[in-house]
């Protein structure tokens, strides 16, 4: 097994330094540093820079193996995700129907060896869901997002959108930049003008809906469960609908789109008729005390 030591590399040097440049023997290098001769010689013989340059630790990895897949088929698997673009199941099955024997471990490490795997981000943590709680009341549950609109290619502008699952009444706002900061003004903002309390936020695992968040809003926080987009559904659904009824008719900007959103929202909570509440508007879902 090869050494992990990080300093054997300098030693090896040092040693070489003392044949080539100090003219000891390798018999009493060995003597001086407690390795055999034939380990100093092998060093002498690996050295091509004089003793200048460290000798580093090669990797104990085989450079073959005798149940490796064939060049053909690694190729094939490669072939079979850069055309489609789909998983490693997928992959694997295709490769079954066009008659390549081949395991399903198998087809994953190729994909990662070949770099055509999606790597979890090492900065995002994975937040658990707590129980999604009964809607019985507006407040019981809402939901908050983002919506992504590209002014450029390296420049974007956001637009944060809220529902409530009980009464459809939502809220929007758009800025220049997301943070857990600007989440938090933005359910400030919500809160003022909605006419009920907020009780239970969900949102997705975005970095703008992280700890810090939750520990700046100081109510119940849940995550949507991975792999469950239908757990998000209602607001999807709503950034659906706010971009083809009122933001896809604006222009790009901060600005036009805050103003266009202050004159859409009237309409969306007290006007439109909403099919997921036997036709009424939201407004008429929240109870006047």
């Amino acid at each position: 097994m090869y050494t992990t030591n990080p300093h054997l590399p300098r030693l090896r040097m040092q040693a070489v330094r003392l044949v080539k440049q100090s003219l000891w023997s390798t018999r009493k290098v060995a003597r001086y540093t407690g390795f055999s001769q034939s380990v100093i010689v092998k060093w002498c013989q690996k050295d091509r820079e004089y003793g200048m340059r460290i000798i580093p630790t090669l990797s104990s990895r085989p450079k073959s193996h005798p149940h490796a897949l064939k060049e053909e088929v690694v190729e094939k698997i490669v072939a079979v995700r850069k055309k489609r673009g789909r998983c490693a199941e997928v992959v694997h099955q295709e490769l079954l129907n066009q008659g390549v024997s081949v395991g399903l471990s198998s087809v994953k490490r190729t994909l990662d060896r070949q770099g055509l795997t999606k790597k979890k981000s090492p900065w995002k943590r994975y937040h658990s869901s707590c129980v999604r709680p009964l809607v019985a009341c507006p407040g019981d549950l809402v939901m908050v997002d983002t919506i992504h609109l590209m002014v450029s290619p390296k420049k974007r502008i956001y637009v944060y959108t809220l529902i409530d699952v009980y009464s459809r009444w939502t809220y929007a706002w758009a800025v220049d930049r997301i943070s857990a900061r600007k989440s938090t003004v933005f359910l400030k903002r919500a809160q003022e003008v909605a006419g009920f309390e907020f009780r239970c936020i969900q949102s997705d695992h975005g970095p703008e809906f992280s700890m810090h968040f939750t520990e700046r809003i100081k109510i119940l926080h849940r995550h949507s469960r991975l792999g469950k987009p239908n757990d998000n559904a209602h607001i999807e659904r709503f950034n659906r609908t706010i971009q083809e009824e009122c933001l896809d008719m604006l222009p790009v900007s901060v600005r036009r789109l805050n103003l266009g959103i202050k004159k859409y929202l009237p309409y969306y909570n007290e006007e439109r008729l909403h099919m997921g509440i036997l036709l009424k508007t939201p407004s008429q879902m929240i109870p006047r005390y």
